[in-house]
């Protein structure tokens, strides 16, 4: 068993994270936050850095029982995709097709998201830029896998994964980041909330606010979105503290 942190609440986890990321002195970085909870943290983030703040819009497949558990998870882009939880698959007696018939709703309530935050705003592209994929934490992985799958095929120059909490289990299948930064790595881990001491759930019209005010930090280069069409280095590494 190992000590774990307690973070205040999300915009708290996401100003220790940002010094930690500021310290690394990162050239040109593009934010990018998992809705609706990884907002907050990437609103400090951004602020930390700088950087522009824009967001991944990406959701859990859950499984008809238990929908918290995910059966793999759908991101957005001009071709959506779609990645398998398999030990959850078979676990709950599920189909690769029945996962993907699941995946249509999510993509519903993505499309319903994307009128709701976007409107005119413009999009930060990652090309050859730092791409810094941030959450609230990672339990499975699934969400966060997904995002970091799609946006790894719009050839960030290196591409961060950035969370306050996580456990190793999880952190050691998101291997398309270049470089994984991890808070707190409990263990056993339970679950991201007991980790928090105010983790209240994040409602659509904040995260519209916090995009809002994430526009005075500083105005994005390009206006193309993120999962929109530099070469990645080639080492995975890992902080944690």
């Amino acid at each position: 068993m190992t000590n774990s942190r307690s973070f205040e609440d999300r915009r708290g986890a996401g100003r220790i994270l940002g010094e930690t990321l500021k310290q690394k002195g990162l050239r040109d970085p593009v934010i990018l936050a998992l809705p609706r909870g990884g907002v907050p943290v990437g609103l400090e983030v951004a602020r930390k850095l700088k950087a522009p703040l824009d967001i991944v819009l990406v959701r859990k497949i859950g499984v008809p029982f238990q929908r918290e558990l995910a059966a793999g998870a759908v991101v957005d882009g001009g071709h959506p995709e779609i990645v398998m939880n398999d030990d959850v698959i078979a676990m709950a007696g599920l189909t690769r097709a029945d996962v993907e018939a699941y995946a249509k709703h999510e993509l519903e309530e993505i499309e319903r998201r994307r009128k709701l935050y976007f409107k005119d705003r413009k999009r930060a592209s990652i090309v050859d830029r730092t791409a810094v994929v941030v959450d609230d934490g990672i339990a499975t992985g699934a969400t966060m896998r997904a995002a970091l799958h799609a946006l790894k095929r719009k050839k960030p120059k290196w591409l961060i994964l950035a969370v306050p909490v996580s456990p190793q289990s999880t952190l050691d299948k998101c291997a398309e980041a270049d470089e994984i930064i991890c808070l707190d790595v409990p263990e056993p881990f339970y679950g991201i909330g007991l980790h928090y001491r105010d983790f209240r759930q994040v409602s659509d019209d904040e995260v519209v606010t916090l995009l809002a005010e994430a526009e005075d930090i500083v105005e994005p280069t390009a206006s193309s979105s993120p999962l929109q069409s530099a070469s990645s280095q080639p080492e995975n590494t890992q902080q944690t503290d």
